[in-house]
């Protein structure tokens, strides 16, 4: 092969992030490689995509992931051919369940050298298989394939991300060689060819979706009549607001979960649930609204299942997204469209079609309404005793705790992003922590323990905003390698890991005792002032409650670049506390 292939496999690169760049990626993340090395030249010349570089594809794709929650634009990720592409796979998961947008642009070997031993070569197509919304594979650049063919293909691609969401992946085949000593010229393999397209700013073929029109049941005024209970879920502050102000219009009951970024005076639900004497006033709903998908209680998941099944509850479900999300496989009616476009139609037609008394409670629907919201008052009242209760919880608190950690969090970093780590402390903010208004990001697709850091790092360079993060030890020593991304910044980060020396979750849950230890927690016995120092990082180990609060709100409001907090507590205490609270609360 001469230098031409060089020149095509550039030409080739370059007319395909342009048009990514036309679509509206603006961020590429990149991993090193040889193979890639059109694509990465290219991008590093592109005047209009920002470069993001990793050492490790997987945290790269973490990385990438992080960028596009909280964008909500694409983002690209270009990584070599072979194993680098299958470290994505974890990220493209996450993705696929949740929405985020990535372009996975993976070089690759041409097809000749595929199954026949050569070296770094392995059968890409299809590896992300179902992970994805579509997938493109690329024949290796050759002038009897047209440009033309390239950008109309990506186009198409891209329209099914644009309506499906989700990532994709183009699989870009580069035969060798992969460098030449002078800059490639298009003209000499494609004389005069896409010039009005180059001379233009939009994309090579412009399709138009229109939006559907937001539509709520013709039997919407029935909400007037019914004992109605709302569920916030995963979804944006906006969004959120939304739901927040149709529950307070219906008088009924909002159950916020911590990823909605809100609370309410139903706040703790996750305790207060396990107590029946408590839970029995909210059994006698006819009607469940669920905002938004993915709830962190699982107890919250169980109740809805028996209200359903067992007492013939309605279930609705609003969320932009198609996917079907019934876990349980209840009898659902599910919504397709934007939370907030759904929540502010039913308030205009709720309002279009009452008059005054009909709003504020006197009309024989609303009046026969009066016993249930009688009992939900009265309920309200004792759950102000539980949040009372977590008050004084906190307030004694002398040592810290991760308990202390989740009650502290309802008023820590409020000028900050909050991106919510998995397995226990997830459970403990949703049974503690009480919002108003505040963004919080989570990988609750595949609710992995990997990635947490690179991800948290991506939102942090999406949103240019200062963020807490919090997770656990053994999810930081999954990924240990991630903290390289926070190296150089400057925007202030906390990070807060709960080192309880393992998997302190399978104290919650009903593992064989004596397998509990050497299966599932794993205890490992490492702190982690070390590894912030490897990375440059500034570290602090907090005993006491007072200390953390301390050094917490002083780097979120004057600090600069990334702050790891370690907070080491004993194996076991989070579930003995975790159990004695909710015994307390049998009491009440």
């Amino acid at each position: 092969m001469t230098a031409e292939q060089a020149h095509l496999n550039r030409i080739w690169a370059q007319t395909l992030l342009e048009e990514l760049s036309r679509l509206g990626v603006t961020e590429v993340c990149l991993a090193p490689g040889s193979r890639s090395t059109p694509l990465a030249l290219e991008v590093d010349a592109h005047p209009t995509l920002n470069l993001h570089t990793h050492f490790d594809e997987r945290g790269l794709g973490f990385l990438a992931l992080g960028m596009a929650k909280a964008s909500g634009q694409p983002v690209a990720v270009i990584v070599t051919s072979g194993t680098a592409v299958a470290n994505l796979l974890p990220a493209v998961v996450e993705a696929g369940l949740t929405g985020e947008q990535l372009v996975l642009l993976t070089a690759d070997r041409p097809a000749d050298l595929i199954g026949c031993g050569a070296n770094q070569a392995i059968c890409q197509p299809g590896i992300f298989s179902s992970h994805v919304t579509a997938r493109l594979d690329l024949p290796s650049p050759s002038v009897s394939v047209s440009l033309s063919w390239l950008l109309t293909a990506v186009d198409d691609l891209l329209l099914s991300q644009r309506q499906q969401g989700g990532p994709v992946h183009i699989n870009c085949p580069f035969p060798e060689p992969l460098y030449s000593p002078d800059p490639p010229d298009e003209s000499r393999y494609y004389t005069g060819l896409l010039a009005d397209w180059r001379s233009a700013a939009q994309p090579y073929t412009c399709v138009s979706v229109q939006p559907a029109q937001i539509s709520v049941p013709d039997e919407i005024q029935i909400l007037r009549s019914k004992k109605t209970v709302i569920i916030a879920g995963d979804m944006p502050a906006n969004d959120a607001k939304a739901v927040a102000a149709l529950a307070a219009a219906l008088e009924c009951p909002l159950l916020c979960d911590p990823q909605s970024g809100i609370g309410s005076d139903w706040a703790h639900y996750d305790l207060w649930l396990q107590v029946d004497a408590l839970a029995a006033p909210l059994n006698d709903c006819d009607l469940i609204i669920q905002f938004g998908s993915r709830l962190i209680s699982k107890r919250l998941t169980q109740w809805i299942a028996r209200q359903v099944s067992e007492r013939q509850s309605d279930y609705w479900y609003v969320s932009a997204d198609r996917a079907r999300h019934n876990p349980d496989h209840l009898p659902q009616r599910h919504f397709v469209a934007g939370i907030a476009d759904w929540a502010d139609k039913a308030m205009a037609v709720l309002a279009n079609t009452a008059t005054g008394d009909d709003w504020s409670g006197q009309t024989p629907q609303l009046q026969s309404l009066q016993p249930w919201r009688h009992e939900q008052q009265a309920l309200r009242q004792t759950l102000q005793q539980i949040h009372a209760r977590v008050g004084r919880y906190l307030a004694a608190c002398g040592a810290m705790s991760e308990l202390a950690l989740a009650m502290d969090l309802s008023h820590r970093g409020q000028q900050a992003a909050l991106f919510l780590g998995n397995s226990l402390i997830a459970r403990l903010v949703d049974m503690f922590s009480v919002f108003d208004g505040r963004t919080v990001y989570t990988n609750r697709g595949a609710s992995g323990i990997d990635g947490l850091v690179a991800t948290a790092a991506g939102v942090q360079r999406a949103s240019g905003q200062p963020l807490m993060l919090l997770l656990g030890d053994t999810s930081l020593l999954h990924d240990l390698n991630s903290l390289a991304l926070l190296t150089h910044g400057k925007t202030p980060v906390v990070i807060v890991v709960t080192n309880n020396d393992g998997g302190a979750i399978f104290d919650l849950l009903p593992v064989p005792p004596d397998s509990k230890q050497h299966l599932y927690q794993m205890p490992h016995g490492f702190q982690f002032e070390d590894a912030a120092r490897q990375f440059g990082l500034a570290y602090c180990k907090t005993g006491t409650l007072s200390a953390y609060q301390s050094v917490v709100s002083d780097h979120l409001i004057a600090g600069t670049g990334a702050l790891l907090v370690e907070i080491q507590t004993p194996p076991g205490e989070a579930g003995e506390q975790l159990g004695q609270f909710i015994r307390d609360l049998h009491a009440l």
